[in-house]
């Protein structure tokens, strides 16, 4: 059974070598309802964590095998399907990338906290600590940074539904730090690319990332109705 929703018109299609690859490639595709997937634009390159990628939690079934689980601080990228949930950023609300986006948009501020610690009751979770009496983390990312790696991002929707403690937090799409530096877990791309892909999501078109290594992708892709790789 397909974990693809019928409602989802985008697809991110992002194909590693293998379960330790840090490298990827990433594919655009779009359909109409009942029709075929078509590629949109060319496939470019991304860069996965450091030690690859482990089962996420995600829109698929748990699949056992093939790849270890997904853990905190495991340096792996999600592999699964997942929904895009929201944008983020340093543009300001009124600019003209948060007007024209067509997801939820958030501006990455110095109190916009992405909480990493599994004993936070904020675990997986992206908040204002300003607005809260009593942050309770040992640990967080700072969503506004010196670099311009969360300059543009998308939130990857990993995790989320319930959120299990210590499965894995905090998977976006963002800039990378530079071509062949791998990330902590996250799906990585120059700027440029960052920028295309956010202003093309859209979120009555439910945009999806499949991210897989190339055996799992061959594996499930009928099963699943992916689209052919280009």
């Amino acid at each position: 059974m397909s974990p693809l929703p019928a409602a989802c018109r985008q697809l991110l299609l992002c194909l590693a070598a293998d379960g330790e690859a840090s490298a990827a490639r990433l594919q655009r595709f779009a359909r109409q309802p009942a029709a075929p997937w078509q590629a949109v634009g060319a496939a470019v390159p991304v860069m996965l964590g450091r030690a690859g990628l482990a089962w996420g939690r995600g829109l698929h079934a748990p699949v056992a095998g093939g790849l270890p689980d997904k853990r905190e601080g495991d340096g792996r990228a999600p592999a699964g399907v997942f929904a895009i949930s929201e944008l983020f950023g340093t543009a300001a609300p009124d600019s003209a990338f948060a007007r024209a986006a067509k997801l939820p948009y958030r501006q990455a501020t110095a109190d916009l906290k992405a909480i990493d610690d599994p004993a936070s009751v904020y675990y997986n979770r992206i908040v204002d600590q300003a607005t809260l009496a009593r942050p309770d983390w040992a640990s967080c990312e700072d969503m506004l940074r010196a670099d311009e790696r969360y300059a543009i991002g998308a939130v990857v929707a990993h995790n989320s539904d319930p959120v299990v403690p210590g499965a894995g937090s905090c998977i976006f799409m963002h800039v990378w730090a530079a071509p062949g530096v791998p990330t902590a877990g996250c799906t990585a791309m120059s700027i440029e690319d960052m920028r295309a892909i956010t202003g093309w999501l859209d979120g009555k078109a439910s945009p999806l990332l499949v991210q897989l290594p190339q055996a799992e992708y061959e594996r499930r892709r009928e099963t699943w109705g992916l689209p052919a790789a280009v």
